[in-house]
């Protein structure tokens, strides 16, 4: 169930019964040679697919997020914190005037951490709610299937790369990028970002076996269906 293929009054009939719903959050940024909207693209399929067969309507992903590290690559696209917390805080408002009291927030870009202090905050306001704040590529399961098939994994490689996050007429590149440690430096923004990384693929190859990346899938969508579904408080 999507929300754009409902009307107002399938929703006020939906909300009769079950109160459930999920929100994508996705973000505009560079991604090698990928398409822009990776983190929308896989957020939104990844909780279409998940809700689908539980009949548990999906928003609109939210594609624009907080992506300053990357604004020396034309066509990324990035919110303050303030403008970004402010944005998620009116459309769980506007959920909560609707009747949901159970929702699932699927994030697909790591920029958007924010949000997961402002689900805490938000659930103190709304007594009776709960939300949850679900990264869909570092859950348990997905993480541990990424790593046991490549533990070269990173922003805009090979991990990132699905049929459906593709671009027609690009090739990708046949290396395998490897960078020094960095752990304890500076965090690099900017100029200096795209001097570092290049075409913006942080390490590893930049494509995987087709069968590989949908077994990686099918977990995801599968990890993601249970959170969905179960662990909620009565």
């Amino acid at each position: 169930m999507q929300i754009s293929q409902m009307n107002w009054m399938q929703v006020e009939a939906y909300l009769q019964h079950d109160d459930r719903c999920v929100l994508p959050l996705g973000s505009t940024e560079q991604h090698a040679y990928l398409s822009l909207s990776v983190d929308s693209i896989l957020a939104e399929t990844c909780a279409k697919d998940a809700a689908e067969p539980l009949g548990v309507p999906v928003f609109p992903v939210v594609s624009y997020g907080m992506a300053p590290y990357f604004q020396s690559y034309p066509g990324t696209i990035t919110l303050r914190i303030d403008t970004y917390i402010s944005l998620v805080r009116d459309i769980l408002n506007s959920m909560y005037h609707s009747g949901f009291r159970r929702i699932v927030i699927v994030n697909g870009h790591g920029g958007n951490s924010p949000v997961d202090g402002l689900v805490l905050e938000w659930m103190a306001d709304h007594p009776g709610t709960q939300v949850k704040f679900h990264n869909w590529w570092r859950a348990p399961k997905t993480w541990a299937t990424v790593k046991a098939t490549d533990p070269l994994s990173s922003h805009a490689s090979w991990m990132e790369n699905f049929p459906w996050t593709r671009l027609p007429g690009v090739t990708m590149p046949t290396t395998q990028k490897v960078y020094p440690d960095r752990t304890g430096q500076v965090n690099l923004v900017g100029d200096n970002m795209r001097a570092y990384y290049g075409d913006g693929n942080y390490e590893g190859v930049y494509q995987r076996p087709d069968d590989e990346m949908l077994a990686i899938w099918d977990v995801a969508v599968s990890e993601t269906r249970s959170l969905i579904s179960d662990g909620w408080d009565s």
